[in-house]
């Protein structure tokens, strides 16, 4: 153990030398690298948590480095689990980190979590969401909620010591479009406030002092406009589906979101459709730092308003974005208004950048 680095919180009495024991022989995995799990990260690998996993298929966008703190400029492009683990172990080496540059599926979930004593959610839809939830169940483990949007947060602590499960608090997935960061926008600090209260109630979980109490049974929530705070208690429901049955019979499922009836297709895809009308829905800035060539700007933010994009009749359209997030709204409002055939870009800008480099460098 080393004794220097982690002193000042050692000479705590709540944690002392037997709760840095603790964490130095606990593991946690971390779905997501991006707001919530960048600060997170950090602070779990700061105070000596002995094994951490990080699970993203993503890539590092510069719309990130606003609240991903774990991550650099000279970052954007590469591999979010890849660099976040990089940067953990680069701030505390005496530790072990594992990056996982993928989705997490239920064949993940089923590989991962019996490896680690507690799941970090890091993530921004409420599917992922369910299927951290009866994975954690499914498995006898905790898991610590985050969620972020504009100027609120919540955080909340899930099946610790037979509490709630998330779907004790919601059931079902909402029928309305709940929109992510990359849609309503984020204050980079809010996401800072809650990633802290993450890793503050794993190491209050682990160190378990009397002292601490976590937020199993309660639903934390911050309006940082005002700075109030608000706590909602949240019960065990015997009749949630989860709950309410035996762990080996919980079926781990995971629908990825979609939006509305919208098709999506490949970069490979592209060539066999014909007449292809290429659309990007991302805001000027993005344009300019790069776009697919032969593309037409028509921004989502014009699209909601009303405004459709200059297209030829017989054209097949296909709109893009950063990720593919944005796409699939703009083409479900586009299709309001025209009969043609219309799809979005899976993995948008991004895939296409991908495509492009393996291509380069397969030749």
């Amino acid at each position: 153990m080393q004794t220097d680095r982690y002193s000042r919180q050692t000479c705590l009495p709540e944690i002392g030398h037997d709760g840095q024991k603790k964490l130095s022989e606990s593991s946690i995995l971390c779905v997501g690298a991006g707001g919530l799990g960048s600060p997170a990260l950090l602070y779990l690998a700061a105070a000596g948590i002995g094994k951490i996993g990080i699970i993203d298929f993503d890539r590092i966008d510069e719309s990130n480095l606003q609240r991903q703190i774990i991550f650099s400029s000279n970052n954007v492009g590469q591999s979010k689990a890849k660099i976040a683990a990089e940067r953990v172990l680069s701030l505390n080496p005496h530790i072990t980190v594992e990056y996982y540059d993928a989705t997490l599926t239920p064949a993940m979930a089923q590989s991962l979590f019996p490896a680690y004593d507690i799941i970090i959610d890091g993530t921004d839809n409420f599917d992922a969401k369910f299927l951290i939830n009866d994975a954690a169940v499914k498995f006898g483990k905790p898991w610590i909620y985050g969620s972020i949007q504009g100027f609120d947060g919540q955080a909340s602590v899930f099946n610790d010591k037979d509490g709630p499960c998330y779907r004790c608090l919601y059931p079902e997935k909402p029928k309305a479009n709940i929109m992510n960061c990359a849609e309503s926008g984020v204050i980079g600090a809010v996401a800072g406030l809650i990633g802290v209260t993450q890793a503050l109630q794993a190491i209050q979980i682990i160190t378990a002092h009397k002292s601490f109490s976590s937020l199993s049974g309660l639903l934390w929530m911050l309006d940082t406009r005002s700075m109030q705070v608000r706590t909602l208690s949240i019960r065990k429901n015997m009749q949630c589906k989860i709950c309410s049955i035996n762990r080996d019979e919980i079926i781990l499922n995971y629908t990825p979101p979609s939006c509305g009836s919208i098709s999506e297709v490949t970069i490979s895809d592209l060539n066999t459709l014909s007449d292809v009308c290429l659309i990007d829905v991302r805001e000027e800035n993005e344009w300019e730092n790069g776009h697919i060539e032969g593309a037409l700007l028509c921004p989502l933010s014009k699209i909601m308003i009303g405004e459709t994009p200059d297209i030829t009749k017989n054209s097949t359209i296909v709109l893009y974005c950063q990720k593919g997030v944005r796409s699939l709204q703009a083409a479900r409002k586009v299709k309001e208004k025209i009969s043609q055939p219309i799809f979005s870009l899976s993995g948008g800008y991004d895939a296409w950048l991908k495509y492009k480099t393996d291509e380069t460098q397969n030749h």
